[in-house]
């Protein structure tokens, strides 16, 4: 086993950038034109490669995911309570309380950490108008579940895709699903345009009332239909995005040899579990590696390990914890019960380092050091 640490640090990610010369060349167009911004050429080219890689024509792009899905929850004109999950990135409750919603807290499911279904059920009540699902680690929500509990309440669907961009279920993409979903194209994401979010819709109705509402709510040189702000995407994040997304590929299929190593050498260690494999009709982008340091089987707490992992210069992430109950904005919030198995999963997650150039050799030296972690003997 090969358990020296790194020369240099490892992290959860790693930005993929395409050939220098390929961004500049497209550089040279921007200049040429002068055009930076509001809808210029380069995101108009890059909006049409998006349609065809998701099969979606429904599209909006801004300038990051959280004003993304902020935008979604007003184009909605949603009120009152929306159920969604404690075991996710702050920035889905806070687009919710943005728009002056109150989030209600749902437990999620062990398996994939999504949010479960019958916990969405029992929390409904007549001031529920919304189900806000997260695609966890990029693992497809209960799609089939979520729509049917939304259908039978008349409840709006939206699922925060932000980790779910190159993921399929049954050959479709994830922006296929729900009345609007939400990408985030963030510099740590598969796939990026440096800053940047997407929404995809099912109702060809919302394009100009989301293209209003990202314009300050501009119609016109003579017309401000309504409230708005400031979220359009520029040009440079759409070249690079743009740049980036032939290579979506080889991107996850990079990530795929990480995630494999992972889990032919992690799938039997004692006090450690990995999340079961997707079903077969799912393609997953190995967006994430998270793996669970189970609490009393292991001989060593999550955080513990997580310290050993630093001093060998590998950087894991407890993420997601805190759980977003016990965060300050949300402490006064409503949950659906103890949420037991969110807590229980925040004690114990971690997330491993998997990108696009992460060698073999290195995913093999990391589950060498998390195992003598766990050996009881480091």
């Amino acid at each position: 086993m090969n358990i020296r640490p790194f020369e240099k640090p490892v992290y959860v990610t790693k930005p993929f950038l395409p050939p220098i010369e390929e961004f500049t060349a497209g550089l040279r167009g921007i200049w040429e034109s002068a055009w930076l911004t509001n809808g210029g050429p380069v995101l108009e080219r890059f909006r049409k490669a998006l349609a065809d890689y998701l099969d979606h024509r429904n599209l909006c792009l801004c300038v990051n995911g959280t004003l993304a899905l902020q935008i979604a929850l007003k184009g909605l004109r949603l009120e009152g309570e929306v159920i969604t999950t404690p075991f996710t990135f702050v920035a889905t409750a806070h687009a919710a309380a943005w728009n002056h919603l109150r989030p209600v807290f749902a437990d999620i499911e062990p398996e994939y950490y999504t949010l479960d279904p019958d916990a969405v059920e029992a929390a409904i009540t007549p001031e529920t108008c919304a189900i806000l699902a997260v695609h966890v680690f990029g693992h497809p929500c209960r799609l089939e579940a979520l729509a049917d509990v939304a259908r039978r309440h008349g409840l709006k669907l939206i699922y925060d895709a932000a980790h779910a961009f190159g993921v399929t279920v049954r050959g479709r993409s994830m922006a296929q699903f729900g009345d609007v979903s939400i990408f985030s194209f963030h510099a740590t994401k598969p796939f990026h345009s440096i800053e940047g979010g997407l929404l995809a819709f099912a109702d060809s109705r919302l394009n100009g009332t989301f293209d209003r509402l990202k314009n300050f709510g501009i119609v016109s040189e003579d017309e401000i239909a309504g409230l708005g702000t400031n979220a359009k995407m520029n040009e440079f994040q759409a070249l690079m995005g743009l740049n980036i997304l032939p290579y979506m590929p080889n991107i996850i299929a990079a990530r795929a040899q990480a995630a494999r190593i992972y889990r032919e050498r992690l799938a039997n260690v004692p006090g450690l579990r990995l999340p079961p494999p997707l079903p077969p009709d799912c393609g997953s982008n190995h967006a994430y590696q998270p793996v669970e340091i189970v609490a009393g089987a292991a001989p060593q707490s999550r955080d513990a390990v997580a310290e050993g992992l630093k001093k060998h210069n590998v950087y894991a992430r407890r993420y997601f914890h805190p759980l977003l109950p016990d965060c300050a904005p949300y402490r006064d919030a409503k949950c659906a019960g103890d949420l037991p198995v969110a807590r229980r999963v925040a004690r114990q997650i971690l997330t491993l380092p998997i990108h696009h150039d992460l060698a073999d050799d290195a995913v093999h030296r990391i589950c060498d050091i998390l195992i003598h972690l766990l050996s009881g003997t480091a």
